[in-house]
This record gives structure tokens, sequence and C-alpha cells, in this order.
């Protein structure tokens, strides 16, 4: 379906006219009579902004459970709730977290308010799967450590085992096929990195899709997304989203803003000039500068440049990225509080410097440029481990959004599942 179709579909499904629209959208209505006849190609942010209309209106009208909430979701592998952000901004209720690492539960209970219903717990391999309210949505980053790439050369370099062979953490899969198993939740949808789907020559994923397919009977979908669409980091995460029924879920619909054209790491970075509508004393002085902790040692900053100079005559890639407003950053990782080295910020004078946890909470999209509403109540160093192993919030947001509609009543995703398959005959 073209640009504009979408547009005309969109515009419909709003019942709004086109003076409405365009006092909406911020655009002529000359402009919008324009992309309606196809003449010109609507912006990706209006079809974005108009699914968003659409989506807001299917919930208005969605049926509700007794608790007003539309939907019951769990988190598992929470982190700091990254998942959770997303789903709790269309409706739906969090009934259940288990996060293990006390750091991160502390962060987690610092910004979100469960009532009494809500159980958290920590390492869900030792809960029986009875112990697990009933959901309808399953959620689990589960950790990626044992795929990564890094992950796994590490573990090569000090002899241990990786993937599933990894007893700490690579087994943990198996606790979401038990639980799926008990619950049956409506859908699911795991996260973790791309080199899933090739560690062990496949053979990992082939595990993985064997048992979400064969043993426990869901139609899944896969696809890698790069969160560089939404936040200033080169970021890509496999997104694997399950179906307990068949309802014509099309994941490659989900459409996302053009990763070319995505923002730089200036619009997170703090100003230093007392210009930040929300600053942060915690990271910066009294008009805004950056505090002086974050500046590299003249000991390290030596010895990053020794370290690269080292591997490039190697013919190797390792070392430090030095990074300024108009770049993209690298993916940041829990390793972030070593050293810094996978995004230095470039100064004018002296040493670089690393982020400030605020800093990475704006680049994995728990705040918005200028924002400092995440609360971080833990040290430098658990935040950058929190934010490393994060899921990046806007990407969170746009899936939750395109699996909305599939998250009301079965009646009501049938349905729009039936209105999908008819637009695109």
């Amino acid at each position: 379906m073209s640009d504009s179709q979408d547009f005309t579909t969109l515009r419909r499904q709003t019942g709004m006219d086109m003076s409405e629209l365009a006092n909406m959208l911020g655009y002529s209505q000359r402009a919008l009579s324009r992309w309606e006849r196809g003449e010109n190609a609507p912006r990706k942010s209006v079809v974005l902004a108009l699914q968003d209309v659409v989506m807001r209106l299917q919930l208005e009208g969605a049926p509700q459970r007794a608790g007003g909430e539309l939907f019951r979701f769990i988190d598992l592998f929470a982190g700091i709730g990254g998942f959770r952000r997303g789903f709790d901004a269309i409706g739906g209720k969090c009934v259940f977290t288990s996060e293990w690492d006390r750091h991160a539960q502390y962060t987690y209970w610092a910004n979100y308010h469960d009532g009494e219903d809500h159980i958290m717990t920590g390492d869900i391999t030792k809960v029986e799967a009875s112990e697990i309210p009933e959901h309808d949505l399953l959620l689990a980053g589960f950790p990626c450590q044992p795929f990564s790439i890094a992950g796994v050369s590490k573990k090569n370099a000090i002899g241990q085992e990786h993937g599933f062979r990894c007893k700490r953490q690579g087994n943990l899969f198996f606790d979401i096929v038990r639980i799926l198993g008990h619950h049956r939740p409506r859908i699911f949808v795991l996260e973790n990195v791309k080199n899933l789907v090739n560690h062990d020559r496949g053979n990992t994923f082939r595990v993985i899709r064997h048992n979400l397919e064969e043993v426990l009977g869901y139609r899944i979908s896969t696809r890698v997304i790069n969160a560089k669409c939404f936040v200033p980091q080169h970021r890509e995460r496999i997104f694997i989203v399950g179906f307990r029924e068949e309802v014509g879920f099309d994941f490659e619909s989900l459409q996302l803003p053009d990763a070319k054209n995505g923002p730089r790491l200036g619009s997170i970075l703090h100003t230093g000039d007392g210009s930040e509508p929300m600053p942060d004393r915690h990271y910066t002085d009294s008009i805004g500068r950056v505090r002086s902790r974050y500046t590299l040692t003249d000991h390290l900053w030596q010895y990053l440049q020794r370290y690269a100079e080292r591997h490039r005559q190697r013919g190797n890639g390792f070392g430090f990225t030095l990074c300024g407003p108009e770049d993209v950053a690298r993916t940041i990782s829990a390793r972030y509080y070593k050293d810094g080295s996978e995004v230095l910020v470039r100064r004018r004078r002296g040493n670089p410097r690393r982020l400030t946890p605020r800093e990475c909470s704006r680049l994995m999209g728990f705040d918005g440029p200028g924002e400092a509403n995440f609360r971080i109540p833990v040290s430098d160093v658990q935040a950058y481990r929190q934010f490393g192993n994060a899921v990046a919030v806007p990407v969170v947001e746009a899936l939750a959004r395109h699996l909305a509609p599939y998250l009301l009543d079965g009646a009501s995703a049938k349905q729009h599942a039936a209105k999908q398959r008819a637009a695109a005959a």
C-alpha cells in the first residue's frame, strides 16, 4: 500500500474532515488534498501521527476489564522497565514483574507506582508458573550476553560456555517457555541482540523457533529494528512476536521513521549553558556545565589511546569512539561504566568525557531531549549498567501501538486483521 493510500485510509478512520485534520497536523488543506489525490507523498511523521489517532480511538472503544485496564501483562527480566513503558501507555496493566538485580529493582520501584495486586519477584527460576497471575501479554527481554557478539568473544577468551550452555543465563529462555505453556497468553513479545539468529551457526534460533512454534503452537514473526530511527544510537535488536491464534499480523507493516534522518547526539547532551528546560544538578553545575568527574583522567585517556593504537597496528578495529553533537553513537553497553570507550564526547579543550547517566537515559528514550523525569536513584556505576542493558523505549512504544488492536478482545482483533487483509488486496 502506498503512503497516499495509507493517508486516505487513516484519515477516514479518524472521522475528521480536511479542516479538522489540517488544524491538528499543522499543514494546509491544500497539502492534505494533494496527499489524498496521490500527487505528493505525505511525510512519514504525518502517517505515524494519524496511526496514533486511530489507535487511541480504537482503545477508547475497547472493552475494559473490571479494574479499568484494557489488558493485563507480565514483565520478565524487566530491568528498569523499558518494555513496560510502551505497554502502560496503551492502557495495559502490569500484574507481575521479575528482575533479579536488586539495584535494577530499586530503580524500577522508584519509577512505577503499582497497586497491591502487583507482584514483584527476583529469580524467575524459583517461581512456579501457577504463582504468576493470569495475563493477556508476556513481555521478556531475556538476557542477551550469552548470545551477543561481544559476550561470546569474552566467554571464549576466558574459556566459558555461551549460548544455551551458559549455566547462569543461557537457559532462562526455557523459563519463558515454561510460563507460556502454563498460562497460554494471547500474545508474547521477546527481545534480544541481533546476533541471536546467527549464534552457534543458527542452531540457537532453531531451538527457540521449535519451542515456540512446534512445542507451544504459537505463530511467530520476527523483525530486527535499529533504535537510531528514534534515538541517536546505533542499536539493533531482534523482536519476536507470537500469537496464540492466527490473526494476520504483519510485522513489516510497522512503519518507522527514516533512520538516515534520525536524531543526532546533540539532541540528548546537556547544553552546558543553563538553557535546559529541566536541569539536573546531580550531573551539571549551577550554569549547566557537565561536572568534571565525567571527564576522563589523563591516565585513562592515555591508556585508551595506547590500547587503540596497538589494535590499529594489528589491523583490528577495537578502541574508543569520539563523538560530537552531529554524530550517532555506537551501541552503549552494560560495561560503559568501566571507561566509557563506546561513546566519548569530544570537548573543545582537554580530554573527552563520558555521557552522564541522564544523557544515557535520553539516549535510551527513558527521557526525551532536555528532560529529566526518569528517576535515577542509584550510583553512576549501577545507572550505566542499567541503561546499557535496557531496551530502547521509543522502539517499544512504536511496537505497542502496532500491537494495540490485537490486544483488544478476540473479536476486535480478528476484525482488525480482516480489515488489514481487505485493504492490502
